[in-house]
């Protein structure tokens, strides 16, 4: 069954979530939380978002964001997919 459309509007504040596939870890180092911190900055500044407050644990996160232009749902997928291919190169090693 599919999640119900998330409605957004400009000023709004949302809880944005994501976990590891399984729960598995998504940081595996200080160094990875430091990369999730600098794309969220980026994807911050780019789509005009406020982060009013975030908590990284060790299989999943949890943001407080305004989105002041109602831009949400479009650009978490900039914040989930950005740091993929550096952690995976980390992970797995280059192609």
């Amino acid at each position: 069954m599919a999640r119900p459309l998330r409605l957004e509007f400009a000023g709004a504040l949302y809880h944005v979530t994501a976990r590891g596939d399984g729960r598995e870890d998504i940081y595996l180092s200080d160094g990875d939380r430091q990369l999730f911190l600098a794309i969220l900055g980026a994807v911050w500044e780019r789509w005009n978002w406020q982060v009013h407050a975030y908590c990284l644990m060790t299989n999943h996160y949890h943001l407080l964001i305004e989105t002041p232009d109602a831009n949400l749902a479009n650009r978490c997928s900039d914040l989930q997919t950005s740091g993929d291919r550096p952690a995976n190169i980390a992970i797995f090693g280059p192609d």
